[in-house]
């Protein structure tokens, strides 16, 4: 604790003190014990979550599955929970759909809508929705991979009967199988992490599986076990399409890009067989340290065309010791993914909140100060207090070298910087509240950017104990969770300079959820 926030509080003290009878302490001078549970970010209502699973959209629904252990609030045998959404924010628990059985525990996976009844499993009018996970075996630590199908729309869940229907030819990772249709191909291609690498698998049915081809032992970061993989084709603005592979990976304390888990992606083609990279640096998908085991909705509308992510908002590293109590975990704000091309040819993948987060604006609650500023100090303020609010900026990077963005109260605070000098962002998280659970609390997360443009956008989305950074409109990203011990009072933003840096600057509350 800072020796200058020490005398600052026992000042207060002594105010509050030794006056007379009259009342001194104001409610904005009040220490409130923060709640952590997230407004607008979806959480389950109890008891442990990690990744997103079975993520597919029917019938004007999102639909959500996750890993969740029902009796306690850290990892045990995994099972699937299941959530829906009309709007991507508002969500309606639907309960545990797939439970452990004698092949063991149900592990990550992925949903599709088996639009022409390849498996045969369709016994109504329904398209069959088929969920393909991983069964592992919790004594010998096998893994294989098998199906579940919904005929009314993913309300109940029937295993197949001859499940696995991928067995393991020996191998102590092999999981996670994310399953697309190749519209060229005509068949159902998986995508299975295998320890390093990825596995590249193809099906007529859902049910037959034949070994296409491998990638990955060669190319990317390999600081950690490669979990969780996705691939999908991507359009940019021109029309060109690519093919993106997502991989996520555990890792250690001194991974990369900023310790414990992360998730990197790859862009290049797929035949249909081969997925071969373009990418020669390592690109990740977030450079904060909690967005793990993101992946994207499948069977989204062609008239909507937009590639939808979701990640699980935490870190292997301390996970199961968060100070949240009764719950654990959150997932991302939902993304969509943009593919970019830069000035020398080749693509980068922009990673922004999706638009219907604008409908939880709450226009009877803003702040919007005069601009252009040299700085913005909004101390004291009910939305900031409320916790959970959305910041949208505009920075001149011409008008200053650097600048630092502040969130906390008398005691604590969480500050973002950036220097043009270092040419980075980095988050400081070390006197947020609680951070003595883990060592990677206390550490410095970074993300490299220069500032080129006449104008630099910012949007930083704050929901009690998480922050998002998106860097000029989702060109780079920073998730960090926090813990405070006390409500947050004030949001400042300094440039240490009288130049009007700050061109635009607007705080938006955001509607809490009514729906659970």
């Amino acid at each position: 604790m800072k020796l200058t926030k020490i005398i600052f509080f026992m000042f207060m003290l002594l105010l509050g003190a030794c006056g007379d009878n009259e009342e001194t302490d104001s409610s904005a001078d009040v220490m409130y014990h923060h709640n952590f549970r997230p407004y607008y970010h979806y959480t389950p209502q109890a008891n442990w979550m990690n990744d997103p699973n079975g993520m597919v959209y029917y019938d004007g629904k999102y639909h959500l599955f996750y890993q969740y252990y029902p009796y306690g609030t850290t990892w045990g045998p995994m099972h699937w929970a299941h959530t829906v959404s009309t709007d991507l924010f508002h969500w309606e628990d639907q309960g545990i759909k797939l439970y452990p059985d004698e092949l063991g525990y149900v592990f990550s996976g992925s949903a599709v809508a088996d639009l022409n009844n390849t498996a045969g499993f369709k016994t109504g009018n329904e398209t069959p929705l088929v969920a393909i996970f991983t069964h592992h075996q919790n004594i010998t630590g096998r893994q294989v991979q098998s199906l579940a199908y919904s005929n009314d729309k993913g309300d109940t869940w029937t295993k197949y009967e001859n499940n696995p229907v991928l067995d393991n030819p020996g191998i102590a990772d092999f999981r996670d199988p994310k399953v697309i249709w190749h519209e060229a191909s005509q068949k159902w291609i998986m995508v299975l992490a295998v320890f390093d690498h990825i596995r590249i698998y193809s099906s007529p049915n859902l049910k037959a599986w034949e070994l296409e081809s491998e990638f990955g032992k060669n190319v990317g970061y390999h600081g950690g076990v490669w979990e969780c993989p996705d691939l999908f084709p991507l359009k940019d603005e021109q029309g060109t399409v690519k093919w993106v592979m997502l991989v996520s990976l555990g890792g250690n304390e001194n991974s990369e890009p900023n310790g414990g888990s992360a998730t990197q992606y790859f862009i290049g083609e797929f035949d249909g067989s081969s997925f071969v990279s373009e990418n020669e640096e390592i690109l990740w998908a977030d450079y904060g340290i909690d967005n793990y085991a993101g992946v994207t909705w499948s069977n989204i509308p062609e008239i909507d065309g937009r590639r939808l992510f979701i990640g699980w908002m935490s870190n292997w590293a301390y996970a199961n010791v968060v100070p949240e109590s009764g719950w654990r975990s959150g997932m991302t704000v939902p993304r969509e993914i943009k593919l970019k091309k830069r000035q020398d040819n080749s693509y980068v993948l922009h990673f922004s909140p999706v638009d219907e987060l604008n409908t939880l604006v709450d226009p009877q609650k803003t702040i919007a100060p005069e601009t252009p500023a040299n700085q913005i100090h909004v101390d004291y303020h009910e939305i900031i207090a409320g916790g959970s609010y959305q910041v949208e900026m505009e920075i001149i990077p011409s008008e200053t070298d650097q600048f630092t963005i502040s969130l906390g109260n008398e005691l604590e605070d969480l500050t973002i910087r950036y220097s043009k000098t270092s040419g980075e962002f980095t988050i400081d998280r070390s006197n947020s509240g609680h951070v003595t659970f883990n060592n990677l609390f206390m550490h410095e997360i970074s993300c490299d950017y220069q500032a080129t443009g006449e104008t630099l956008p910012l949007t930083l989305l704050i929901d009690q104990n998480s922050v998002e950074l998106f860097i000029n409109q989702g060109e780079k990203v920073m998730t960090a969770l926090f813990f405070p011990r006390y409500n947050y009072k004030f949001f400042r933003l300094d440039g240490y300079t009288q130049n009007k840096f700050i061109k635009s600057f607007t705080i938006n509350a955001l509607k809490k959820s009514l729906i659970r």
